[in-house]
């Protein structure tokens, strides 16, 4: 059971950059890939918040996610907002992966390339639960991401401003013509999907470290979590996230530290073969 608790441990990192991923996604039809750079400033921001400002956690977490809704924004005005007019999605993705390697650039060239050390907020002493143990700040994590996913995916559904943001995504023209500010959807998600990953910075910092390069580690685990939930559903984001980490630490443990990448890999391929669009995804509908 511990090596369950551990794999929930790691997925749970994992449907944070799938959520992410959701949130924009569902808002402005744009994949950011950007959010895995997103949660890395979220751990650089917790250990700046701690260590160099030494600010209560409450301040910390504040100040994680001022900071980081404040880069979303930016990047949505300055990389998303000048190429909406063309409508083309494949040139805002490549804009998306642009910002991303800017701000992991920009965070090596402030912090360097070593590790920082971001101090965890609870006991070190691991707890006990269904016959396995695992430590307090992998269960805050693992709780954090359920309550965020399952959260949004509830908002998303049932109130006026989801369904709107959902509107936008599916038809930009058709929701301006129903009176739908997309533009305001857009820097919205943008600046949601920062306060998300600046909040996650002070649980996520103590289990990864806060380091320049941790984006590039994650953004390709948080899209395969997305190609397996499938793409515009939290909950599905969710069940990715958790299956990779799952997946990725049963695999070290009885097959050793070399195939954890393999068998995700493997694991992207057979979902890409077999339900391309995701366990919980639905195909999309074209007219020909």
């Amino acid at each position: 059971m511990t090596t369950v608790w551990t794999g929930l441990a790691i997925g749970a990192i994992y449907s944070f950059i799938a959520i992410g991923y959701n949130v924009v996604l569902l808002a402005s039809g744009v994949f950011n890939f950007a959010h895995a750079q997103f949660v890395m400033l979220g751990t650089f921001t917790a250990y700046v918040g701690l260590v160099v400002f030494d600010l209560h956690v409450a301040l910390a977490v504040l100040f994680g996610a001022v900071v980081v809704g404040i880069v979303g924004v930016l990047e949505e005005r300055i990389a998303i907002r000048p190429l909406i007019a063309k409508a083309d999605i494949a040139v805002m993705v490549i804009a998306t992966i642009g910002a991303g390697t800017l701000i992991s650039g920009a965070v090596a060239k402030i912090w360097g390339t070593d590790p920082k050390v971001v101090p965890g907020q609870f006991s070190n002493k691991p707890i006990h639960i269904f016959g396995g143990t695992v430590q307090p700040n992998d269960l805050a994590l693992i709780i954090m991401v359920l309550a965020i996913g399952i959260g949004l995916q509830v908002w998303s559904r049932s109130t006026r401003f989801g369904l709107a943001s959902l509107a936008s995504a599916e038809n930009r023209r058709a929701a301006m013509l129903k009176g739908i500010n997309i533009k305001a959807m857009s820097i919205a998600a943008f600046a949601l999907a920062g306060i998300i990953a600046g909040l996650a910075g002070v649980l996520l910092g103590p289990r990864t470290y806060a380091v320049s390069y941790l984006g590039d580690q994650l953004a390709l685990y948080g899209f395969v979590a997305i190609a397996i939930g499938g793409a515009g559903n939290q909950l599905g984001g969710l069940f990715g996230g958790f299956t990779v980490g799952l997946l990725f630490a049963f695999s070290e443990r009885y097959m050793g530290g070399g195939y954890p990448e393999i068998m995700v890999l493997l694991l992207f391929l057979l979902i890409l073969l077999i339900r391309p669009q995701g366990l919980f995804g639905r195909p999309l509908e074209r007219v020909v």
